[in-house]
């Protein structure tokens, strides 16, 4: 019990966000009845469809995680070689790259989005590359029109990890109809989530049932396999709550807009601070509340903020730090790639995400900024 109202004290970078237990549970009634679990049951094709017409894309497919979703998409497209993507991302997006045996390439970053920086991806491009492979940020839509220019004029695919992006706009069309395929991640760290689970996003029916045989083994029909593929099905109690959740979407959306809201006025005019500011024409999801410390301005280290607020049970999240290209598992990458990542490396040391999420108190929101202005 002690334990237990010690981790009730901690406010973290996040909280799931979950609907009512009875109507969920009405759901699993539904489920121990047909004793149908997984291999695309009624919860799963629901679920589906529903997606697709709130996200307002063509085709989804749904997939038990968002890793196993970028592995499915990049084989789904047959890329080979050499794959350009940013170093400022979890882990998951070079993973993908490197489970499908081919070369992650990171390039810098744009200091003002923190999305890869286009004018980098064209110094980085080979005849070893393929594909590009960005990332929509904190939910902050990539440069996709310049994105697209470049992956025509070299041949290149695109493939965006659209982890953070759940239900952005841009100009009122979703950010998950650009590229060939965006993928999406429900992981419970996630403000929309099914448990785990993710799906990917595709623009016709062909690709889509490409998918679909990729992710269940390769399987063509009952008796054929023609393909490498893998599991990567959602079952059907991830389904039937996602569901569930899309019917209180909005208001989670709402709620965090609000925080948002409150964490810059709060801090606006604190020197050595900043935001990343919405682009025109962009409608938010607020994933995520980063700001950012220059040490020199603000008089201490981000880490110094984020020891202090530790000190008051709040657990902040160095979002992303180290870099991928940091890690001791990409040891392998040229001494001259490394360094040429300047902008990432900097704000990799300057950002810590601050607890967003539905349910977070104000007093706890006017806490936070309090402890921040007063360092």
């Amino acid at each position: 019990m002690e334990n237990s109202n010690k981790l009730k004290d901690k406010i973290f970078v996040t909280k799931p966000f979950l609907p009512p237990l009875k109507e969920y549970t009405e759901l699993l009634e539904d489920i121990w009845k047909n004793k149908q679990l997984t291999n695309k049951g009624p919860f799963h094709e629901k679920f589906e469809i529903a997606l697709k017409d709130y996200l307002k894309v063509e085709y989804v497919s749904l997939v038990n995680n968002a890793t196993t979703g970028l592995i499915i998409a990049l084989r789904a497209l047959g890329i080979k070689g050499d794959v350009i993507t940013t170093p400022f991302s979890f882990i998951a997006t070079a993973h993908s790259i490197k489970w499908n045996g081919l070369n992650p390439i990171f390039v810098d970053i744009d200091p003002s989005t923190c999305n890869i920086n286009p004018d980098k991806i064209e110094d980085a491009i080979t005849d070893q590359t393929t594909a590009i492979l960005p990332v929509h940020i904190y939910g902050n839509p990539c440069d996709t029109k310049n994105i697209k220019s470049i992956a025509i004029k070299n041949n290149l695919r695109v493939i965006y990890d659209g982890a953070h992006a759940f239900g952005v706009t841009h100009n009122r069309k979703s950010i998950l109809n650009e590229g060939d395929l965006s993928v999406l991640s429900f992981h419970a760290t996630k403000l929309f989530n099914t448990f785990e689970g993710g799906a990917i996003v595709s623009h016709s029916s062909e690709m889509k049932k490409r998918i679909d045989d990729l992710k269940n083994f390769g399987f063509q029909n009952e008796i054929t396999v023609d393909g490498i593929g893998i599991n990567g099905k959602m079952n059907e109690l991830q389904a039937a709550l996602g569901l569930l959740q899309l019917k209180y979407f909005n208001k989670v959306i709402e709620k965090r807009k609000r925080i948002a809201k409150i964490y810059r006025e709060g801090l606006m005019d604190v020197n050595g601070i900043s935001f990343i500011y919405d682009n025109k024409g962009v409608k938010n999801n607020y994933a995520y509340f980063p700001i950012f410390i220059d040490e020199k301005i603000f008089g201490k280290k981000r880490d110094e903020v984020y020891e202090e607020l530790k000190k008051h049970n709040i657990y902040g999240r160095r979002y992303f730090y180290p870099l991928i290209s940091q890690f001791g598992a990409y040891q392998d990458l040229q001494s001259a790639e490394k360094k040429n990542l300047p902008v990432a490396e900097q704000i990799s040391k300057e950002v810590i995400c601050l607890p967003i999420y539905p349910d977070l108190d104000n007093r706890d929101i006017e806490r936070i900024v309090k402890i921040i202005n007063t360092l």
